[in-house]
């Protein structure tokens, strides 16, 4: 075969191709036609928890909340999440690693996490930040929490209607203002019915080690309470008591499934409709940074149903209350109350704002205890 005509076929070769593969890439006017697109990509979404989903407390909530949000949405989102990442540096890295890899929202449950969680936001503006718990935000980060001191209060209303010692147990994580506030809020209430009534405080210093609440609630059972209620996040402080024949109040979660009907009443988290609400808000390109503090007539915070060992007349001073919170008419700090060394805090027909409740430092009178022992 001649040099020639080998070129003419070669040539009349890469013609049929071009015919073949690049007719139809032309429509008429001489414009390239768009290529088909797929489908939307999912909303990736990353939560990052103190604990683990296992500690059927505070963890367990969150992560059924963020079940709900998939339930909510379906394949709008795509969700991830890590179990026991220590507060501090390592949260940084871990933030930092979910907004490298594409995660376009992340949430911290948290309080420890909020400086790292901060410090990341600066980095990925595009990225969306929700941290729990805390007061900072920025253009693309949020807070987000509860007034669980609400659903305490309630809780406390039970505690000092049943303790027949009149000395009530408190396993507490840290000393912050979450913590401190919780304390106060379940003191008011068990007053409000009993005032005679103590509440006895052991730090832990600690969210998250079975083996010391377990300890601590030993520890005050030893001392001679009859009701353990607690800020942790599991149920071994339940277990303690009911393993000595003792009452209990729980906390994060429904914690009489978990324990049995010595567990009276649990103030509980419900933060699936939040979750799943922020989440669209960010697929429908809505999303602003806020800080939110949802209370017990929104339904991000409640009471557990009751232990059947909890009387009816109870269970309606509960209701009274309730309704006086949700009525919008009045709140737990309101005044008087004094704190621990018999000072008025505030005096009748006024109330702590907001700043003061979240910045609350002090225990009120009725609580056995120091602030950061």
């Amino acid at each position: 075969m001649s040099m020639k005509r080998l070129f003419i076929m070669l040539f009349v070769a890469l013609v049929a191709i071009s015919v073949v593969y690049g007719g139809g890439a032309q429509e008429e006017g001489g414009q390239a036609a768009p290529t088909e697109t797929s489908e939307e990509e999912p909303l990736k979404v990353a939560f990052v928890y103190i604990s683990i989903p296992g500690d059927l407390g505070w963890t367990y909530e969150h992560d059924r909340g963020r079940k709900y949000m998939v339930d909510q949405l379906g394949d709008q989102v795509e969700t991830t999440y890590i179990e026991n990442v220590p507060e501090g540096p390592d949260a940084a890295r871990i933030f930092r690693q979910y907004a490298q890899q594409g995660y376009d929202m992340i949430f911290a449950n948290s309080f420890g996490y909020m400086d790292p969680m901060y410090e990341v936001a600066q980095e990925f503006p595009d990225v969306i930040f929700e941290h729990c718990s805390g007061y900072k935000t920025a253009d693309n980060m949020a807070t987000y929490f509860g007034r669980m001191y609400q659903a305490r209060y309630l809780s406390g209303i039970v505690a000092g209607e049943m303790t027949e010692v009149d000395k009530i147990g408190y396993v507490a994580a840290f000393p912050i203002p979450e913590v401190i506030r919780g304390i106060n809020a379940f003191t008011l209430g068990v007053r409000k019915v009993n005032p005679d009534a103590k509440v006895q405080v052991v730090w832990t210093n600690t969210w998250y080690d079975p083996v010391k609440e377990r300890e601590a609630a030993v520890a005050l059972l030893d001392d001679g309470v009859d009701i353990v209620t607690q800020h942790q996040d599991t149920t071994e402080p339940q277990k303690a008591a009911a393993e000595r024949g003792k009452l209990s109040i729980g906390y994060d979660s429904d914690m009489g499934k978990f324990v049995g009907e010595t567990v009276l009443v649990s103030p509980i988290w419900n933060w699936g409709p939040y979750y799943a609400e922020q989440a669209q808000a960010a697929i429908d390109g809505t999303w602003v940074s806020h800080s939110f503090w949802g209370g017990i007539d929104g339904g991000t915070v409640k009471l557990s149903g009751f232990s059947d060992l909890v009387p009816q007349e109870v269970r309606d001073d509960v209701a009274a209350e309730r309704e006086r919170i949700t009525s919008g008419e009045w709140d737990v700090f309101y005044g008087p109350f004094k704190n621990q060394k018999g000072e008025e805090v505030i005096p009748a027909g006024e109330q702590l704002s907001d700043e003061e409740m979240l910045n609350m430092n002090y225990f009120v009178e009725g609580v056995v205890g120091r602030v950061g022992d």
